[in-house]
């Protein structure tokens, strides 16, 4: 029996952050607005900072300077919006003033701590007149006229203002030049034909200064206000604040660090960055997408379709500031009012998540540094030998010769292809890692693959027009480019010839930022606006070429400074398109670099994390972002990549891993192995009972799959989406739920044999044995010994589960059993999609079987609404009722006597029901 500790409704502590020298990354900044006129808050606080002021003034000696002129004063220190964002300036009086803003110094911070801004945006600051408003068959459009000019080069006088209400949960506002083209993002989004007719949401505008208000109907809470500061649209500079109304703010992503945003001067760096998983970094990928929780549980999100370099200053006001340099404002609002309806919204515009194949959501394994396909075949056999479940085995940039794409080291890898075969026969797949540099040192006509890229001019190109010559593992290299339609043909047909000697499964694209060991090229790159513009974000290493190819090259669709951010994009897209037509199933890619959309070609796991008890617990938030992000096939390297990882970690990571939507253990070279074979039997064991658990999760995981690439819904979930009214739920990320209905809570520190979690009001029931734990919203202390992980079902749920097997084609063919959770009123309810697991469109097409659960009054009823010989060759074989307050007298399988079990626990169970997945039945309790 599992006791229960109740505990305060405090937090969990935050990810443990050991000391890694990484400095912090700069802030964003405040001004006040009209909206604020007549909040008694306000007013105490705008006192509060005048005599804070004048007090700092007189202790210090007149070292804060002379005093500011009184517009300057009212001002609040959160809401100061930073009008010197640039980085490495000392930001002086003069200089502040030099651009027309106020200067009050602050008192000096701890080093590497970031606060309020010294120079910000006065009250009257000139900003953009709204000149004129029409109305459109789906909106209004305005011009937008500014008469001072901005401190930025090549700031544009005149903008055009295009608002079109796509949706009633929908609104799309964009600005862009009035006089001249620019760049926009080449994303396919939907193109609506009519008006909403009953919107959510109000919109009003400030005419001048210019500004946007949008408000929530139902509430009145103002979504939207960018009279907060000052409208800049320069060439290469433009910048748009807001306030916000709460300060529950997520997504912007990729970064490590907690879910929700802390907003005290945190500035968050959207740029595709090589480098390990750091806090306050620009990482691997770019979404310039948040959502907001409002009070009272609402919840509305924010999307700037815009691909350049990018930051997100973030204030304690609470208030946000976008920066980009370059394309236009091209912004998404999301009305929810549900979280989940947020994102689902999002991905209407961004393209839901494709469905992966069965095989995908099975357990992987890899390492760079197995030394040999002999070494590799060794582990999988090891694996085998002990009965491990695993579905396919990767391997790293080992297997290939001098690091080359498409080449297979003959000496080390001579029996990868046997090895290959041998995986297929035993219903298992092989998935190889590639690299989008391509060697360009080999001999000419010795390797197809540069000669014939450079022949038909598939290169990012430097400005004179020759390939850009960088550096990556196999040395001096160029850069394919995929945002030539040309370059997916040749990608495709140096596929197709690998293809032919290993037939492998999936693809795994890496080093896709692009990252580069040079900066820049061989040459540096050149003088002018891409590599040295105006303005240059927080990025990491101060220069847009740190450790990536120059922003000057030149690519098909436009320069690489626009394409950035885009380029794991345009090559998962290539490389999944190649899979398809190589393969004739649904392709399976996984991508370091991600950007919006992403969801529709590949996965993403976190990158090259540390085996290291801060990076588990910050894979939870990484996951879960990524999950808003629409990109729901998604993971971190099970016990860590680089360093040694140690037996309790690395069975803690597994129990947490394998309910990582994507479930793999990947480890770096010159390190002792982790694969589940090489740890003690008890460890051995604890991780083999984990993985048999997820593969008897499969049919509901799929299922959550389905739903997620059907309509947008979240597959790994935070506890708010399910709980939105219950404000304790909103900070939490060291637990996660399947869907709405399986809550993971897993031990994220060394040395404990139990786990604090927060179990939400209702019902809980233990997942191995249907025990049952009742909760008002607490943090409850449960036992977790090192062989055990906490799940717990959720009141009203029916999960379907499986006997599981070693892979999951052999998976698939075992009985079902079906867990009812059953509500306080004795209701519950579940869906389960099936099909063949690996065709293209089976939904499209109709080649599959849904089949909806319901409990009421003592019924369970299996409904099937669309049915394919699928199904006939899968049986129900298991009915477990959690709940059940009395023991039966009797059970009636369609109205005939079934044997069956009661515990004290209140689980009923009927075995040996033998029903068709494709006949509808129903089974009663009396």
């Amino acid at each position: 029996m599992k006791s229960y500790q109740k505990l305060t409704t405090a937090q969990p502590a935050a990810c443990q952050v050991e000391e890694e020298g990484a400095a912090p990354v700069p802030s964003g900044h405040g001004k006040l607005a009209p909206w604020w006129v007549g909040s008694g808050l306000l007013v105490a606080a705008v006192l509060l900072s005048t005599i804070t002021v004048w007090v700092l003034r007189q202790v210090s000696g007149g070292w804060l300077g002379p005093t500011p002129p009184p517009k300057c004063l009212l001002v609040p220190e959160s809401h100061r919006f930073d009008c010197y964002p640039e980085r490495r300036v000392v930001v002086t009086q003069e200089l502040c003033e030099s651009r027309g803003c106020c200067f009050i110094q602050s008192p000096p911070l701890a080093e590497g701590k970031q606060g309020v801004p010294w120079c910000f945006y006065p009250p009257d600051f000139p900003s953009y007149t709204l000149e004129s408003l029409n109305q459109t068959a789906l909106g209004m459009v305005g011009l937008l006229v500014r008469r001072e000019k901005a401190y930025y080069p090549r700031d544009i006088e005149r903008l055009r203002l295009d608002v079109e209400f796509e949706t009633d949960t929908r609104l799309h506002i964009k600005i862009t030049d009035a006089a001249n083209p620019r760049y926009e993002v080449p994303l396919d989004v939907p193109r609506v034909m009519k008006r909403a007719e009953n919107p959510i949401y109000s919109l009003n505008f400030s005419w001048d200064p210019f500004g946007v208000l949008l408000q929530r109907k139902a509430t009145g809470t103002v979504l939207l206000n960018t009279t907060v500061a000052p409208l800049i649209f320069a060439d290469q500079f433009l910048q748009i604040s807001t306030s916000l109304p709460s300060k529950f703010l997520y997504g912007l992503g990729e970064h490590r660090g907690s879910l929700v945003h802390s907003l005290d001067w945190n500035t968050l760096t959207l740029w595709a960055r090589d480098v390990s998983p750091t806090e306050s970094f620009n990482l691997y990928g770019a979404h310039p997408f948040y959502l907001l929780m409002e009070e009272g549980g609402s919840a509305h999100g924010v999307f700037l379709l815009n691909s350049n370099a990018m930051e997100v200053a973030l204030q304690p006001a609470p208030g946000l500031t976008w920066r980009t340099i370059g394309g236009v404002l091209d912004f998404y609002i999301f009305l929810g009012p549900d979280p989940n309806m947020v994102i689902q919204q999002y991905q209407q515009v961004i393209g839901f998540p494709a469905m992966p194949p069965l095989w995908a959501l099975g357990f992987h394994l890899c390492r760079w540094g197995y030394g040999s396909s002999n070494e590799t075949w060794q582990t999988v056999r090891a694996m085998r030998n002990y009965q491990i479940p695993q579905d396919a085995q990767w391997n790293d940039i080992d297997y290939m010769d001098g690091y080359r794409d498409f080449t297979l080291d003959s000496q080390k890898f001579a029996s990868l292809p046997s090895l290959v075969k041998d995986l297929h026969k035993h219903g298992q797949r092989y998935v190889m890692i590639l690299d989008p540099g391509i060697s360009s040192t080999s001999p000419r006509g010795s390797y197809w693959p540069f000669d014939e890229g450079l022949r038909r001019g598939l290169f990012l190109n430097t400005t004179q027009g020759q390939p850009l010559i960088g550096q990556v593992w196999p040395g001096f290299t160029a850069f394919a480019d995929f945002s030539n339609p040309d370059t997916h043909q040749w990608w495709l047909e140096n596929l197709q010839h690998f293809y032919a000697h290993v037939p492998f499964d999936g693809l795994w694209i890496d080093m896709n930022e692009p990252s580069n060991f040079m900066d820049g090229s061989e040459d540096g790159c050149p003088p002018g606006e891409f590599d040295s513009p105006p303005y240059t974000p927080a990025v990491l290493g101060d220069s847009l070429s740190a450790k990536t190819v120059c922003a000057s090259a030149k690519q098909k669709v436009s320069v690489h400074y626009n394409l950035h951010n885009l380029y794991g994009l345009m090559e998962a897209k290539a490389t999944a398109s190649a899979l398809i037509k190589i393969r004739g199933k649904r392709p399976f890619v996984i991508s370091r670099s991600t950007f919006p959309s992403q969801g529709r070609y590949s996965g993403h796991w976190l990158g090259d994390n540390r085996s290291q008890w801060k990076d588990m617990c910050y894979s939870i938030p990484g996951l879960l972002s990524f999950s808003l992000f629409g990109i729901p096939l998604v993971g971190a390297d099970i016990c860590g990549f680089s360093g040694s990882t140690s037996e309790e970690l690395c069975t803690r990571w597994m129990q947490l891993g394998a309910f990582y939507p994507f479930a793999r253990n990947h480890n770096t070279q010159n390190e002792k192995a982790q694969d589940p074979t090489a740890f003690s039997p008890a460890a051995r064991t604890a991780m083999k009972d984990v993985l048999l658990t997820r593969y008897s999760l499969l049919p509901f995981l799929y299922t959550l799959f389905h739903h997620a690439h059907l309509q947008g819904d979240t597959v790994a979930r935070p506890l708010f989406f399910e709980f939105p009214r219950d404000v304790a739920t909103w900070e939490l990320d060291r637990q996660f739920l399947w869907g709405r209905s399986l809550l993971v809570t897993p031990v994220l520190e060394p040395g404990v044999d139990s786990v604090t979690g927060y179990f939400p009001q209702g019902t809980w029931y233990d997942f191995y044995t249907g025990s049952s734990v009742n909760s008002s919203g607490e943090m409850l202390k449960i036992s977790a010994p090192l062989e055990h992980l906490n799940l717990h079902i959720r009141e009203g749920s029916i999960l379907p589960t499986q006997k599981p097997g070693t892979t999951t084609e052999v998976t698939r063919g075992n009985p079902l059993r079906l867990i009812v959770a059953l509500s306080s009123h004795a209701t519950a309810w579940g869906d389960l999609f099936w099909d063949d697991g690996e065709s293209l469109d089976t939904f499209e097409k109709g080649n599959y079987s849904y089949v909806m659960f319901n409990v009421t009054q003592n019924i369970f009823t299996s409904t099937v609404l669309h049915a394919s010989t699928e199904a006939t060759k899968v049986t129900i074989g298991t009915l477990s009722i959690f709940g059940v307050q009395k023991p039966p007298s009797k059970v009636l399988l369609n109205g005939q006597e079934k044997p069956f079990s009661y515990l004290d626990n209140q689980v009923l169970t009927v075995s040996d029901l033998g029903m068709s997945l494709s006949q509808g039945f129903s089974l009663q309790w009396l």
